[in-house]
């Protein structure tokens, strides 16, 4: 076997690996970025532990089969780029979908989220949910609600009594 098939096997074995192992994946289109945004991106992406890399598509696609994913091989044509996050769901899905407002060149294609296919719209609006630590505040204001309520409720009352035996 030559030394170019061994190559690319082995890529293929990486980024199978890769899709296996992932929590969402979010596959792009980056024609019309200068080479500072694509950085900029890759910087954002890098601070939030996302792995942004670009691969042949047809090495991508053969890894997509063998990773049980190949509902996305219909999006991998022309030059795309995959943001793999192995912990964070919505990280790359937020942070390409801000850069994306912002750059208009940027195009998402498709995602993977939890191992299943999504469409743009699917990793649009994971990308507008909150962060974990805002889902997280949201519920603790959920639940302090009743609490201060009858807080409230047993102040009022209080007070009012108190008016009453003045």
């Amino acid at each position: 076997m030559s030394k170019a098939i061994e190559n690319k096997q082995s890529q293929v074995q990486e980024i199978t690996e890769k899709f296996q192992s992932a929590a969402s994946v979010v596959v792009v289109d980056y024609r019309g970025l200068n080479v500072a945004q694509v950085t900029e991106l890759r910087k954002q992406l890098r601070e939030a532990g996302v792995e942004f890399k670009v691969y042949k598509n047809t090495l991508t696609r053969r890894a997509a089969e063998a990773a049980g994913v190949e509902g996305i091989n219909e999006v991998l044509t022309g030059p795309n780029a995959i943001a793999f996050s192995t912990e964070d769901v919505v990280a790359p899905a937020k942070i390409i979908n801000e850069f994306a407002k912002k750059n208009e060149a940027l195009e998402i294609k498709a995602g993977i989220i939890e191992g299943a296919i999504s469409s743009v719209e699917d990793v649009k609006a994971l990308a507008e949910l909150p962060s974990r630590e805002g889902l997280l505040s949201m519920l603790l204001s959920v639940l302090q609600a009743p609490v201060r309520n009858f807080a409230l409720a047993t102040k009022a009352v209080a007070e009012q009594k108190e008016e009453q035996g003045a």
